[in-house]
């Protein structure tokens, strides 16, 4: 009997350190649309002259692991994977935010709302732009509260929000009983104290009761694709640095794959600069620049991974109906782009949350016929050169906020 793929399992677990491969109990059994690791090995040509004029074959060398898991994203399934990528545990950034003590006032804003306060600020609380938050309070209308609200620009005392869903809201007179709360948490990547996350892996194959561990794995690229009529991909590289063969299953009792939503483009909410974007697709990579280290004699693999430089980049493609883009193309103006997906069109639906305060465009290529033409932006981001406590944003290449992170 051949192995199917259905009857396959991927879990994972984290490991202590490098070194100490994961085992037992715990751990956690991923869904996946595929998913491949193997460890080739470089060949070494033997290119002696002979008598026979024959090939004496190839030598088998350094042994270079490689894996790609392909899924779909969905709210806190590979959150533990995020967060070693960006190499910052999950956090909540603030506790809520209660103004008994002060007011506040909802208003109309064009197609956007304000929620304006007395005293204080949001600033000092730690509200960052691309934040989705919630309302609740006694005093406001029920349209406002309970709904996932995105902050798209902020003073200390005045946030400017839209409803993630696009609905509307009542504007209020000052309420003393609101409470801004945060749902989820949120990793950003860090300017100090970088984790260092090992795990193993374990392709099960339930059919043949065949094992192959893969201890000392290293997350290394998360790619986000995104089209206009379909789910949201999620590709995965790793770097594992072995594998060990067996006939049981040895992250024995994992807890079952989550059991969350997978998000869609219909329900994207995506600003670039201060412009709300339909687009046509958008890709955003994140790489965390480790590479398989050095190989060294006595040994056919490699022992450790070299830590390298976060990068993120991507690109976008979008009807052509403005010269916004093509202006900031055109000047090199950095701008920040910004995308909240949820799993459905409800008011306090999960999400997951990219934000990349300032990017820079590289390109503006149209793609026309007999069709609506649709240029494509890539764009590269870069840390900006302020942000943390009491700034807009963080000082962070990107930073994401998931609704159901653990």
């Amino acid at each position: 009997m051949a192995a199917q793929g259905i009857a396959k399992t991927v879990a994972y677990k984290k490991q202590a350190g490098l070194g100490t491969a994961a085992s037992g109990a715990g751990g956690q059994y991923l869904r996946t649309r595929t998913a491949s690791l193997s460890m080739p090995a470089d060949k070494y040509i033997n290119d002696e002259r002979t008598s026979h004029r024959q090939s004496t074959g190839d030598t088998a060398g350094i042994r270079r692991g490689t894996g790609k898991i392909s899924a779909l994203l969905s709210p806190g399934t590979y959150a533990d994977w995020f967060a070693s990528l960006i190499k910052k545990a999950w956090a909540v950034p603030y506790a809520p935010i209660a103004l008994a003590a002060t007011t506040l006032a909802v208003a109309v804003s064009g197609s956007n709302y304000t929620l304006t306060r007395s005293a204080g600020s949001w600033l000092t609380d730690g509200v960052k732009v691309g934040d989705v938050i919630r309302l609740t309070g006694a005093g406001l209308n029920a349209d406002a509260i309970n709904k996932n609200l995105v902050v798209l620009s902020m003073t200390a005392t005045v946030l400017t929000v839209r409803p993630v869903n696009l609905s509307t809201i009542t504007a209020s007179a000052a309420s003393a009983n609101a409470t801004i709360t945060f749902p989820g948490k949120k990793t950003f990547a860090p300017l100090t104290g970088h984790t260092d996350d090992w795990y193993t892996l374990e392709e099960f194959y339930t059919d043949l009761a065949r094992s192959e561990l893969w201890p000392d794995t290293r997350i290394q690229q998360a790619a986000v694709g995104i089209s206009a009529t379909g789910n949201v991909s999620l590709d995965w590289d790793v770097i594992p640095l072995r594998r060990v063969r067996g006939a049981s299953q040895v992250l024995t009792t994992p807890a079952a794959e989550s059991s969350s939503t997978v998000v869609a483009a219909i329900n994207l909410f995506l600003m670039v600069g201060s412009t709300l974007t339909p687009v046509t697709g958008l890709q955003l990579t994140i790489a965390s620049g480790d590479s398989p280290g050095e190989p060294e004699t006595g040994g056919n693999g490699i022992s450790d991974v070299a830590k390298g430089v976060l990068a993120v980049s991507g690109q976008f493609t979008a009807k052509f109906n403005h010269t916004t883009f093509q202006d900031a193309y055109d000047d090199q103006t950095p701008v920040s782009l910004f995308g909240v997906i949820a799993t459905d069109a409800t008011g306090l639906a999960d999400f997951v949350t990219f934000v990349l305060p300032r990017v820079k465009l590289f390109n503006d290529a149209p793609d026309d016929g007999k069709k609506e033409i649709i240029r494509t932006y890539p764009f590269t981001a870069e840390i900006p050169p302020t942000g943390g406590a009491g700034v807009a944003n963080e000082r962070a290449i990107v930073s994401i906020q998931d609704s159901l992170a653990p």
